[in-house]
């Protein structure tokens, strides 16, 4: 083999490696952001009208993640509701549960005031979107 072929040849190498460390590594971003994100690719904000479940379920000064809809819901005061993403700014992984008032991310961590969307803790840099949600016959809709 010359010196021209050989050095072609760790060129082709080398950018094969390279190119299946880059994959390996998107396989492994992929993992981070979709390890916990129920639903998959659907977007952080309902697209169309959303039915929660009964206003009742949310307490007053208290607030409900509905996991599955990938939303949060405050009751600030009685009859008034806030609803915000319950999709982490970060990577993009659902909220698992709330506690004292915050949104856990499972992913990294970042803690998110449920009654405001506010990022209380990092990494996450962006507030939770807010979601337009009203009161019909009782129940909840969303978006």
């Amino acid at each position: 083999m010359s010196a021209s072929q050989s050095a072609a040849r760790r060129t082709v190498l080398k950018g094969a490696a390279a190119l299946a460390g880059a994959a390996g590594a998107g396989v492994t971003l992929a993992a981070c952001t979709t390890e916990t994100n129920s639903g998959g690719g659907s977007p952080a904000v309902p697209t169309e009208p959303v039915e929660l479940g009964a206003a009742s379920e949310v307490p007053v000064g208290g607030s409900k993640l509905f996991r599955e809809r990938k939303l949060v819901v405050s009751c600030p005061a009685e009859g008034r509701y806030k609803a915000f993403s319950a999709q982490c700014t970060h990577a993009g992984c659902v909220l698992d549960k709330i506690v004292e008032g915050e949104g856990n991310c499972p992913c990294h961590g970042s803690r998110f005031d449920v009654a405001t969307g506010k990022v209380l803790r990092g990494p996450a840099s962006a507030p939770l979107p807010e979601v337009p949600v009203k009161v019909e016959g009782g129940r909840l809709v969303a978006g």
